[in-house]
């Protein structure tokens, strides 16, 4: 505990991040790997949509070469080996989305705003993808939340709300190009995660122990920047062995969960927890089991601590059932 009062109090007293943005700091569904899979689950995003608002909506994203023009896009993707077949970013993602958030932007009930939260999970970090979701997202940023780049990256300056906010993950590729070559005093698009400390991955058993049982302080030790602004964990780092080997749903589990929430929260970070998933066999559309808790019991048991607890990003492949609990 001295060490988490020793981080916060170093935080910088000029940059305060305002974690009440993102729906008043309340849990919001994430929906994971919400694109098709070879042409298969085209309906995700609209399934996602319907679930309600707030809403995140991930976008794996990868480079392919237009058959029709033999020019390069982003695509929405489940693996870097595209072959051009697969939906664009600019039309799967932003097109279908204009008749809500121009609703949005003409109600101006800046309250509710953002209604979508646009997570992309980047399968590749070629220069030409990053630079080109840089300049697309340019072509939407009257729809986008932002917030000005200070001289300083400890400086949080605040966010200009708009029905939009793009979040992406911590490789450092992305923050050259999204933060550190965008000049003093543009906006920044959209807001990386933060690096967890690097923990030695053999064997791999003694590397989810780790997960799971250190301090959040050592797990997360700096504070945010004006461009990492939120956490992004797997179960790993609440229950060894995560989904798969997970057991009942206890209450030394439950104060992990808590631990991680709230130092995250302390520091000034939003926190995302991927994937909660809990179903049977012949109940799969598409997820695996990777994430797969393995019944409706246990997964539901997770999903009611991970709202109790503050998480802000809940991820599941299961967007109907989570909601319901959510509403709940």
């Amino acid at each position: 505990m001295r060490t988490l009062l020793l981080v916060v109090a170093a935080l910088p007293l000029f940059g305060q991040a305002n974690l009440d943005f993102l729906n008043h700091n309340r849990p919001v569904l994430d929906a994971h790997n919400c694109y098709p899979y070879k042409g298969d689950f085209k309906d995700r995003i609209d399934r996602a949509l319907e679930a309600g608002f707030p809403v995140g909506i991930e976008q794996d994203l990868g480079w392919a070469i237009d058959p029709a023009t033999g020019k390069g896009r982003p695509v929405v993707t489940h693996t870097a080996n595209t072959t051009g077949s697969e939906p664009a970013l600019r039309d799967y993602f932003f097109e279908r989305v204009r008749p809500i958030v121009e609703k949005a932007l003409a109600d101006n009930d800046r309250a509710r705003w953002p209604l979508i939260v646009l997570h992309f999970d980047f399968k590749s970090v070629q220069p030409e993808l990053l630079h080109a979701v840089w300049d697309l997202l340019g072509e939407y940023q009257g729809w986008i939340t932002s917030a000005a780049k200070t001289a300083d990256p400890r400086q949080l300056a605040p966010f200009e709300p708009k029905p939009l906010l793009v979040l992406t993950e911590d490789a450092d590729a992305q923050e050259v190009v999204f933060f550190k070559q965008v000049p003093v005093g543009a906006r920044l698009r959209l807001f990386g995660s933060a690096h967890t400390k690097a923990i030695p991955a053999d064997p791999k058993e003694e590397h989810d122990r780790q997960l799971a049982t250190l301090p959040p302080e050592q797990l997360l030790p700096a504070p945010p920047t004006n461009y990492r602004r939120w956490w992004n964990n797997s179960w790993y780092a609440v229950e060894e062995g995560g989904q798969r080997k997970a057991g009942d749903w206890t209450p030394r589990d439950d104060r992990r969960l808590r631990a991680l929430v709230d130092y995250a929260h302390k520091l000034g970070y939003w926190i995302r927890f991927y994937t909660l998933d809990g179903f049977g066999a012949g109940e799969d559309k598409g997820w695996g089991n990777t994430y797969n808790f393995g019944t409706h019991e246990a997964v539901i048991a997770r999903w009611k601590a991970a709202i109790a607890a503050g998480v802000n990003l809940i991820a599941s492949d299961q967007y109907e059932d989570l909601a319901q609990v959510m509403h709940h």
